[in-house]
């Protein structure tokens, strides 16, 4: 079996969603290393509403959580990796576990990229909707006949069925009011801001400037990048990419088919949720997909 390894992204978040990890002691190492780091228990802030409903706090603790579901997986036996992947905040983890950048390190271009898309939200106020059902060019369509003089782009290409968009407050209202008379859903995200769009602009720079002077490595595992959805195995082009991440839209479907092209024939989900092993589904049905969301799921999705 040669197995891709998936991270989720903001939104994938649940109070608690540390505390299987914690039970095992490689998740539990990371856990500590990463509150250690952060200035913050990481499985306390878990349990705090008000703390997981922020930008700043929810990525690192995302990062260490989907961080701690990799060590378990290898701590019961994961070989065979042949790459790596993670969904927007999740490409933190995937970075981690090719060994391309430490966890520490990891932690402080999270916390900065978390302050800063905050910041980005509160100072150009935006959403982000998924539109479920709808192709790329149908929510390429619906956008240009929406935006108006705002922004609006299509952020996350998550599978031939789902995009999510991204924008201003009014121009989401807008694009929600036309997908409800075409009998499209349209669900809105619990995010602080328009992630993946020109919104966030002003976050870039912050995070430019922590991959400055941080080390980045040529990964161990290819890397299935969000930007453009190419396996990349260069530290270099990692360093281009992850530093406008935040303004480009996740190429998902790309990266995934991608890892599959590479040799991947099962893809374990490791961190909170089954976000990604569902949208796995919608782009290969007949793909071997499992969600690893506690230490017993790593277990039995290593002999499956």
């Amino acid at each position: 079996m040669a197995y891709a390894v998936i991270f989720p992204g903001q939104g994938s978040q649940f109070l608690g969603m540390a505390d299987p990890w914690a039970e095992h002691p490689a998740g539990r190492a990371v856990l500590e290393d990463a509150s250690t780091t952060i200035g913050r228990s990481i499985t306390d802030g878990c349990h705090d509403e008000t703390a997981l409903a922020t930008t700043a706090f929810v990525q690192p603790a995302l990062l260490a959580c989907d961080v701690a579901a990799f060590r378990v997986l290898q701590a019961e036996g994961l070989t065979d990796v042949v790459g790596v992947a993670g969904h927007s905040l999740g490409e933190f983890a995937a970075l981690v576990a090719a060994d391309a950048v430490a966890l520490s390190d990891a932690l402080e271009l999270v916390l900065i990229r978390g302050a800063a898309m905050q910041r980005a939200g509160e100072e150009r106020p935006g959403a982000m909707t998924a539109l479920l059902g709808v192709g790329l060019e149908e929510a390429e369509s619906l956008c240009d006949e929406v935006r108006g003089d705002d922004e609006l782009v299509v952020a996350n290409r998550n599978s031939p069925a789902q995009s999510v968009l991204s924008g201003s407050v009014p121009a989401i209202e807008r694009l929600e009011a036309a997908a409800k008379e075409r009998k499209t859903r349209a669900v809105r995200l619990q995010v602080a801001g328009a992630f993946h769009s020109e919104l966030m602009r002003p976050a870039v720079q912050p995070v430019l400037d922590v991959l400055e002077r941080i080390e980045i490595r040529d990964p161990v595992i290819p890397i299935a990048e969000n930007v453009t959805g190419e396996l990349v195995r260069e530290a270099g082009r990692l360093r281009e990419l992850v530093g406008h991440q935040v303004v480009s839209p996740v190429r998902w479907e790309t990266g995934i088919r991608n890892l599959a092209a590479a040799g991947a024939t099962s893809f374990l989900e490791a961190g909170p949720g089954d976000v990604l092993t569902k949208l796995m589904k919608r782009i290969d049905p007949g793909a071997a997909a499992a969600a690893i969301a506690d230490p017993q799921a790593a277990r039995t999705g290593l002999n499956a």
